[in-house]
């Protein structure tokens, strides 16, 4: 096949499975060519085969869907209400909000766990209690993972798996095979008491991520193709409906495997009956990873790994490229001789070879030969590695939005190294920056430092700084504007502060500190807000983490960052979800408010054994005394103490010039050593806080919403256990005809 990298479109199934069938012709006569000549193929063989059966079967025209008919934006939705201030979740993007458990509108808040949603009415606080508490049907054992909420709407993702039978090759019994599904169920819960099911759609594939720019939600999901032959194409169905078949795009240059990465569009105002509600495209790619979103562009990435031929085929490579040039020119040419010889199969090629090089060796002298092998091995290290180093790249596709849910694919670019996560990247007008580690190895040493590349908005790199901090990783990034603030570690927290105001990235200042930030948020233009963990030498030379540190740094001077305060909260046992979870965080300039949550747990002293003659008795009433020539040891082991274990909320002020004040805390669990059962009970799926007007509401994994004056931290007013409240019944899912829309089953409170 002639590989380019020119977007192409698929118009039919049969084209989908031509294709696959060469690369799978490809790969067998690669694997053939080398088995002949004896090198060693570790591809393994092609993923198995299976029939499909679903409603994207063989034969159907890709793209005939409903999906083909152009999105229209939607006039009906209602423009919010006004009412107290509040908190929303803490997202990357402005106007590009991202999917969470807990979702807030300044008077109600809906809350998911397990199969339920919960919404209360929280404001006024003093006031504040649960209106429904209702179970979605989903299928036991799945959690309803995360949602958006818009004026009266909420669109939530949950995940489950279909059975469908399938004949394994060479087999005849028809098998069972769970392939996932994601669902975006869209609630109207404009009537709190009885929320109603507008639509519940049906995508193939497993959820990778969302995003919600104005009245459209984007959802990326990935799906495997589950047989070459006859792969499984992705569609999107609505109760017994075939809502969508997405066209499939593709690139014919080789991947090391294929999968279909889904971008779906969803009027989230859309009417049921209206086709143009979802609009969905996939791509044959490997599975994506993360992702990033602007108001105009999706960015989804994943790691570049090797060729799945590559140690076949680049061993030939590496003889002829990096070992026969150290030899002496007289072998060189015998090698080069034989291997143009057509009249020798590649197998006999070989062995006039290994039997010139054989005779060779048997003529040298011992030490001579001792340093050829050692000149040829530290030769295939330097190779080896710039071979990684080429190889592990982090490719980048570019999708245009737009505002009424059209989803166009723009560039491919690629990039040296892995990301951290989402805020690795960003969008600045038609620029797209990118932070990046790069690690490879040899035999020799290990290899690992951090880059920072401008791409174009063609994704073609037009500046790069790359060797920053070698032999550390990046702990986390944040860009803001044409300045990227990043944290790498390894004994200690380096913190660069890199400029990007022109196309070529240079440092500007640096600032080392013990510690290091998994998390950077902006406090204002001159100062930055780190959060991540303190850290000490241990006897050995190594590093020990400590406690939760919050750090803020002033960068009004780029070329000397200063470290204005630290605070740090417990030990060792210390954790916040905020390290992994940049959601967890609630931080407000305007209120001086940044609430984390913190959780403790510390092991007290070890109980002592019993001393000798303390007439402690042993289990079998005699007084048995430890240490000493002749004594027993007692027979009741110390038991094993429970950790002290605190879970709630530290909020903290900030002033620029002095740095940080503890203003409260919000105890939502305590318990002691001597505690039994000391952990608590796991309600939700994390921490989150959040304010409303005046009021601070914090609520916990173990399932506890509070409600605290943001005056008096210690002042609460309310408390609602989410877990105790309401009854659930199931409700059924919506039959999607015209003009049908489902109520919840369910328990209201009053």
């Amino acid at each position: 096949m002639a590989s380019t990298q020119t977007l192409k479109k698929f118009s039919s199934i049969e084209e989908l499975q031509k294709f696959l069938g060469q690369s799978i012709v490809t790969r067998e006569r690669l694997a053939s060519a080398l088995q002949e000549s004896g090198t060693f193929y570790g591809g393994g063989a092609p993923p198995p085969s299976f029939l499909e059966k679903s409603p994207s079967g063989m034969g159907a025209t890709l793209g005939s869907g409903p999906s083909a008919a152009s999105p229209q934006a939607d006039k009906s939705a209602v423009a919010p209400t006004v009412g107290p201030g509040y908190s929303t979740t803490n997202v990357q993007v402005a106007n590009v909000d991202e999917p969470d458990f807990l979702k807030n509108d300044g008077k109600y808040v809906y809350i998911l766990s397990g199969d339920k949603i919960t919404i209360l009415d929280a404001y006024p606080a003093e006031n504040a209690s649960i209106i429904i508490k209702a179970g979605i049907d989903i299928p036991q054992g799945q959690t309803l993972q995360n949602m958006f909420l818009n004026k009266d709407r909420l669109v939530i993702f949950y995940q489950d798996y279909s059975q469908d039978y399938v004949i394994p090759q060479y087999d005849y019994v028809p098998q069972p095979i769970y392939s996932p599904k994601t669902h975006i169920v869209v609630m109207d819960v404009s009537d709190k008491h009885d929320p109603k099911i507008v639509h519940d759609f049906k995508l193939s594939g497993n959820y990778n991520n969302a995003r919600m720019i104005g009245d459209y939600a984007y959802l990326v999901t990935n799906s495997d193709l589950y047989d070459y032959n006859r792969p499984i194409v992705p569609y999107v169905m609505e109760s017994s409906r075939l809502v969508a078949r997405p066209d499939i795009y593709y690139f014919d240059n080789p991947e090391q495997s294929y999968s279909f990465t889904t971008v779906t569009s969803v009027n989230i105002f859309g009417q049921a009956t209206d086709n143009s509600t979802i609009v969905s495209k996939s791509f044959l790619m490997d599975p994506s990873s993360t992702i990033y979103a602007s108001e105009n562009n999706l960015y989804i990435t994943y790691q570049k790994y090797m060729p799945y031929n590559y140690y076949q085929s680049n061993s030939r490579d590496r003889f002829f490229n990096v070992i026969l040039p150290l030899f002496p020119q007289s072998i060189q040419n015998e090698v080069k001789a034989i291997n143009n010889d057509d009249t020798l199969s590649p197998s006999q090629k070989w062995d006039k070879t290994s039997s010139l090089l054989e005779d060779y060796y048997n003529h040298l002298p011992e030490s001579e030969k001792t340093q050829l092998f050692d000149k040829i091995a530290k030769a295939l290290a330097d190779y080896d590695a710039q071979i990684q180093r080429d190889t592990q790249k982090t490719i980048i596709h570019k999708i245009a939005i737009g505002k009424n849910g059209t989803i166009d694919y723009i560039s491919k670019g690629e990039v040296p190294g892995r990301l951290l996560n989402q805020f690795s990247m960003d969008e600045d007008g038609s620029k797209f920056r990118v932070a990046t580690t790069s690690e490879y190895f040899s035999q020799y040493r290990n290899y690992r430092y951090n880059n920072v590349y401008v791409l174009d908005q063609n994704l073609k790199t037009i500046g790069s700084l790359e060797q920053i901090a070698p032999d550390e990783q990046i702990y986390s990034a944040r860009f803001m504007g044409d300045r990227l603030y990043l944290v790498t570690f390894k004994q200690v927290d380096p913190f660069f502060v890199i400029d990007l105001s022109a196309d070529q990235p240079k440092v500007l200042g640096k600032l080392k500190l013990p510690g290091f930030s998994n998390y950077l948020h902006p406090y204002d233009q001159t100062h930055i807000i780190g959060i991540g963990r303190e850290t000490n030498e241990n006897q050995f030379g190594g590093v020990q983490q400590q406690g939760v540190k919050v750090a803020l740094f002033d960068v009004s001077n780029v070329e000397n960052p200063v470290a204005i305060d630290t605070y740090t909260i417990g030990g060792i046992g210390t954790d916040s979800e905020v390290l992994n979870d940049h959601k967890a965080l609630l931080f407000d300039k305007g209120k001086n408010i940044l609430s984390l949550p913190i959780t403790i747990a510390q092991y007290g002293e070890p109980v002592p054994l019993p001393a000798e003659g303390d007439g402690k008795a042993s289990s079998d009433g005699s007084n048995a005394s430890s240490g000493g020539a002749g004594s027993t040891a007692p027979d009741i082991m110390p038991p094993r103490p429970y950790p002290n274990f605190w879970r709630g909320f530290y909020v903290l002020g900030i002033d620029p010039q002095h740095g940080f004040t503890l203003k409260g805390t919000v105890e939502h669990f305590k318990s002691s050593s001597d505690s039994n059962g000391f952990y608590p009970q796991y309600g939700i799926q994390g921490s989150r806080s959040f304010y409303i007007d005046s009021v601070l509401y914090t609520v916990s994994i173990n399932g506890m919403i509070k409600m605290n004056s943001l005056d008096q931290i210690d002042h609460e007013i309310n408390s609602i256990d989410l877990g105790a409240s309401g009854g659930v019944i199931n409700y059924e899912k919506p039959m999607a005809t015209e003009g049908n829309s489902s109520t919840l089953n369910s328990t209201s409170e009053k």
